[in-house]
């Protein structure tokens, strides 16, 4: 047998992960086309077929499923031997608005890891608004936002994320009465539209919770005592969007946006591993 070539197996490693060859070609910097070759290649030279491709779905086969494990391991032990003649560790400080943080996030990180092992990532969640600032001001050396007014035109979109009225399928709300709602403290963009919402189709609407972030907003709407507007991919589990069924004006979809002006390899490298994995959680 010839000696496998590690790049197609950290494609094969890559798909498995993230369920996608577009969002494995996405981290790699590559093309679909590309990473489907060298998986083939791959499959060839072991003489097992590792994936079973259809038009929506990608997934291991038992022989892939059995040889991951080992591929692991080799992708591994490749980035420890050519990490050894690293001057030093990488730092990467990255904010995440906490409107995009969902339980997908140990996913993300741990993809960035897989792909880097040395690569120290300082993680600031904070609003979009105290991102750019402190994006602008030197202080991230990228940060990943929502994008709702579209006033700002620079960054990479990564995805469109879109909202829901969020809450859980035992809320009661009595016609006639303000509906009650979970938000963020001004100011908060996200706020300012749910609310603008409401007021343009005329529904009454009062605040029952004020959240100091995503997950606090996530366990009001979970206990029953108000409807949130949340990106649906971070929304908590077992909740469903309420829009329909209470009649409620559709919230505008955002955009999640990357702004980061890195030139070296290797941070490219790590913020294209953290886009694919935001865009293959969406999916």
């Amino acid at each position: 047998m010839k000696a496998l070539d590690i790049e197609a197996v950290q494609a094969f490693v890559l798909v498995a992960d993230l369920t996608s060859f577009t969002r494995a070609a996405e981290a790699m910097g590559s093309t679909q086309s590309a990473i489907s070759l060298k998986i083939k290649r791959l499959e060839s030279g072991l003489g097992k077929r590792l994936l079973e491709r259809t038009p929506r779905l990608v997934r291991l086969s038992a022989e892939g499923a059995a040889f991951l494990a080992s591929a692991r391991n080799l992708v591994a032990a490749h980035q420890s031997a050519i990490g050894s003649f690293a001057a030093e560790r990488r730092r990467l400080v990255v904010g995440i608005s906490h409107h995009l943080v969902g339980a997908d996030l140990a996913d993300v990180l741990k993809r960035m890891s897989a792909t880097d092992p040395s690569l120290v990532i300082e993680l600031r969640i904070e609003s979009s608004r105290v991102l750019l600032s402190a994006y602008d001001a030197g202080d991230l050396d990228a940060a990943i936002v929502l994008r709702i007014d579209r006033r700002r035109g620079d960054g990479e979109v990564l995805m469109e994320e879109p909202f829901g009225w969020m809450g859980t399928l035992d809320f009661r709300h009595a016609p006639g009465e303000p509906l009650r709602l979970a938000a963020q403290s001004a100011p908060c963009t996200v706020r300012s539209a749910a609310i603008a919402a409401l007021d343009g189709a005329g529904i009454p609407w009062t605040e029952a919770f004020v959240g100091g972030g995503v997950a606090t907003i996530g366990a009001a709407i979970s206990a029953g005592l108000a409807v949130g507007a949340l990106v649906r991919r971070v929304a908590p589990a077992g909740s469903i969007d309420l829009g329909p069924r209470l009649g409620l004006p559709k919230l505008q979809d955002a955009e999640t946006m990357l702004h980061s002006s890195l030139t070296d390899a290797r941070a490219r490298g790590a913020l294209r591993t953290l886009g694919a994995a935001f865009r293959a959680n969406a999916d």
